[in-house]
């Protein structure tokens, strides 16, 4: 308790006693009589051979349950173990190499550290530091190659995480790390350590090819990212048609079922290898298991294809659709729930272009709007 509040009260012994307070605070100072803690108590690390001098081996981290002043900020000492000045420990308690190891030399080291605090008298506590040398790295990080699909309304794309490259490294202690051609920063950036990929703001229409590479420390291993962004036009989403899905999450259908079905789609509704097929937007649809996708027609000349003919292609097609995937609905107008009949029926759909949804799997990610369907009877 660092504290207390007292009320006290003086009472004199005449008739009628006259009384009167007064608040006394006491505050209870701190003596330094807690030592610092270390979390964990003792600390295995390791650090490959030929790792340059200020390789970062260790972050020591230190707590001390008396107040700020009795506390941090802590002074670390290497005590026993160092020697021959291997190591080298930083004021906040990161410990570093002072040379370059060989594991030829020595495989293991013990550092006794010493931890001491600010207060007065200070106190001190030790820990115990195992670093283990162990060879460089002799395998190379592999990557999946990732192919990037970008929807988004007319120079309206606000920018985000667009997916996430996977890498693996059969060198058990090896860190990753991700690199960018600097050339390209001013349009994508990539997480150095996770290799998430962000787009900045304002991509145009195109294809992109992304100069990534990943690192284990001692190989670099390009790979290949590949963007593709197509802008959706205002007439598009007057002819749009939608294809519900039954039992199948984004992910699985960006995963394992998009480019199958997309060819298959293209066969079925196609009249002309010219037309263009445009995949507007996946989303789940609410409360239940299935999955809506949006898209348009366009034809070879610039127009677009209405939906009722699309919905008859796709009607004459569907037993050919489902092999690929099982759907459960194939919707131009979606008036359940409404007491009107299917033609006094009138639908709109709206883009909201800054609420992305980025559906992301280890070699494809698709990346649309969300949507809104509004409809309402005309009777």
């Amino acid at each position: 308790i660092s504290g207390y509040s007292l009320v006290i009260q003086a009472r004199d012994s005449g008739t009628p006693p006259l009384s009167s307070s007064v608040t006394v605070n006491v505050d209870i100072s701190d003596v330094n009589d807690n030592s610092p803690v270390f979390t964990p108590a003792n600390y295995t690390a390791v650090i490959q051979e030929n790792k340059p001098v200020g390789t970062s081996i260790l972050q020591l981290v230190v707590t001390d349950k008396d107040s700020f002043h009795n506390g941090p900020p802590f002074t670390f000492t290497i005590l026993t173990g160092n020697e021959e000045e291997e190591f080298t420990l930083d004021p906040h308690g990161v410990l570093r190499s002072a040379v370059i190891f060989k594991h030829m030399v020595a495989t293991e080291y013990v550092l006794c550290i010493q931890a001491k605090d600010s207060g007065k008298p200070q106190q001190v506590s030790h820990t115990y530091v195992q670093v283990r040398v162990i060879e460089e790295s002799i395998h190379k990080p592999t990557a999946i190659p990732l192919e990037i699909f970008i929807v988004t309304m007319e120079d309206d794309f606000p920018g985000g995480v667009i997916g996430k490259i996977h890498a693996t490294d059969q060198d058990v202690y090896d860190v990753l790390t991700y690199t960018l051609k600097s050339e390209q920063k001013s349009l994508f950036k990539v997480n150095s350590h996770d290799g998430k990929i962000i787009a900045l703001g304002g991509l145009d229409n195109g294809k992109y090819v992304l100069n990534v590479s990943v690192s284990d420390g001692r190989f670099q291993v390009p790979i290949d990212v590949v963007v593709h962004v197509e802008q959706l036009l205002q007439e598009m989403l007057q002819n749009t048609v939608t294809i519900r899905f039954e039992n199948v999450s984004p992910e699985d259908f960006v995963g394992l079922h998009m480019h199958g079905f997309r060819r298959t789609l293209r066969n079925a509704v196609l009249s002309q290898k010219q037309d263009s097929l445009h995949i507007i937007s996946i989303q789940p649809v609410a409360g239940s298991n299935q999955l809506d996708m949006l898209f348009a027609v366009q034809m070879h000349n610039s127009g677009f294809y209405k939906p009722a003919y699309l919905i008859q292609k796709l009607t004459n097609a569907r037993r050919h659709l489902e092999n690929v995937i099982r759907i459960s609905a194939i919707l131009e107008k979606n008036c359940s729930g409404l007491d009107c009949q299917e033609q006094h029926c009138e639908q709109s759909l709206s883009i909201d272009s800054h609420s992305l949804m980025t559906y992301s799997t280890a070699r494809i990610s698709f990346v649309c709007p969300r949507f809104y369907r509004n409809v309402r009877c005309m009777c």
